[in-house]
């Protein structure tokens, strides 16, 4: 595989890590560590297990059509593309809701603005808006290189710090208990992402082969995948044993309060590293959250501009250029957004946990429509996942969706 070619190709799967690299890690992950210790490491490490075919054939995909897994539902039957955007549509508003209002609480926390958590999250949202829409994708692609290598020195420069600082007790989780219960679903919905982030991941691989003009081989894009997929599951650990080493037997619970947790996740850090790193960690942590916003509000036009041209022909543009319809669906995005902030913005752990719960549910239905794509009888054999990875997928699809059925009868039969 050559250099040249491989930074030509290298983008996506740091895209897709920006994109993951958010609320499941700085949020869900620490928490984790800080309210049970490493006795839920296995968890986060068996979630990247089970959930990476699924998130494999994204890339797989777009290298072998040259289109996004869009294109592939749609092929699977319009049944699986309505489906697709029935889930994207039922989530889109609290994941862009979750992931900005913790955006909101750090940057309104670093610099002391005065102004209200939903005012901060809707200047943020409208100035991520200018942006994608002046730079468009080679914008959104050099930006998250810089703020992913930040983010992953800070981490790993605080882990080593903290380690081994004190002895971490084991600490019994309780199966019966419904606020473990509750927590443990969240986590496992967002780690190390939605799903959803699979089919955002395959049109960043089409965009990226567009704007710089190089189709990369199977080979180079499953390796800018996994160099992404492996880095964040690597960082999820590092965040559990943060939240661990710096938090657990303190006595202290991270708030619900976006503000609050914001004071307190940099302190987490400074505690460490010392004061001296103060700025350091916030700009680390504040970048971070704002990619991951700038990301999820660039992937749900990405996504739905063709979801809907293609469920409904009439709404398509002659000018296939114009962008028109990724604007309308960015403002859908933002006023949802801000709508559901409204009514339910008072708990920052309550939108993080909706949206993370809501995307567990509909894993394993995202997981198997991924499956069909690839197997399709119109996707080119000799991209066609090898056969022990197509049982990998099967077993992950059967896991995913007894998890789910066990979830929804003890949340709503038991």
């Amino acid at each position: 595989m050559k250099i040249k070619s491989l930074l030509k190709t290298l983008g996506p799967g740091l895209l897709y890590a920006g994109a993951a690299v958010g609320v499941s890690h700085l949020v869900q992950s620490t928490r984790a560590g800080a309210s049970y210790g490493f006795e839920l490491i296995w968890v986060v490490i068996v979630a990247n297990i089970i959930k990476y075919p699924f998130f494999e054939f994204a890339p797989r995909y777009a290298t072998a059509t040259g289109k996004s897994l869009v294109d592939g539902y749609y092929k699977t039957g319009k049944w699986a593309l309505s489906i697709f955007g029935l889930l994207t549509i039922s989530t889109m508003f609290a994941l862009q809701a979750a992931v900005t209002v913790v955006t909101a609480a750090l940057l309104g926390n670093i610099f002391g603005i005065a102004l209200s958590p939903n005012s901060i999250t809707a200047i943020i949202l409208f100035f991520t808006m200018f942006v994608l829409l002046s730079g468009k994708f080679s914008t959104l692609d050099k930006m998250i290189k810089v703020i992913i290598l930040t983010l992953t020195v800070s981490t790993l420069i605080a882990v080593i710090a903290v380690f081994n600082t004190k002895t971490v007790d084991a600490v019994n989780f309780d199966w019966g208990n419904a606020v473990d219960l509750a927590f443990l679903i969240a986590l496992v919905g967002w780690m190390p992402g939605p799903i959803d982030i699979s089919t955002w991941h395959s049109s960043w691989t089409v965009a990226k082969m567009e704007s710089s003009g190089h189709k990369p081989s199977l080979k180079e894009s499953l390796f800018d995948f996994n160099f992404g997929y492996i880095g964040t599951a690597f960082l999820a650990m590092g965040f559990v044993s943060l939240g661990a080493f710096v938090m657990y037997g303190s006595g202290e619970e991270f708030s619900a309060n976006g503000v609050v947790f914001a004071d307190q996740l940099i302190k987490m850090y400074t505690s460490s590293l010392g004061n001296w790193a103060y700025w350091i960690i916030a700009i680390a942590a504040l970048t971070t959250m704002f990619s991951t916003t700038v990301t999820v509000l660039d992937a749900y036009p990405r996504v739905m501009q063709p979801t809907s041209e293609l469920l409904f022909p009439s709404l398509k543009m002659k000018n296939e250029k114009s962008m028109m319809p990724y604007t309308v669906w960015m403002l859908i995005t933002i006023l949802g957004t801000l709508a559901l902030l409204v009514y339910f913005g008072r708990s920052m752990r309550f939108i993080v946990d909706m949206a993370t719960t809501i995307s567990f549910v509909a894993a394993p239905v995202l997981a198997i429509l991924n499956y069909k794509a690839v197997t399709h009888a119109d996707f080119p054999k000799e991209y066609r996942p090898k056969k022990w990875l197509l049982i990998y997928a099967w077993i992950g699809m059967v896991f995913l969706s007894l998890f789910s059925v066990f979830y929804l009868v003890w949340r709503f039969m038991l």
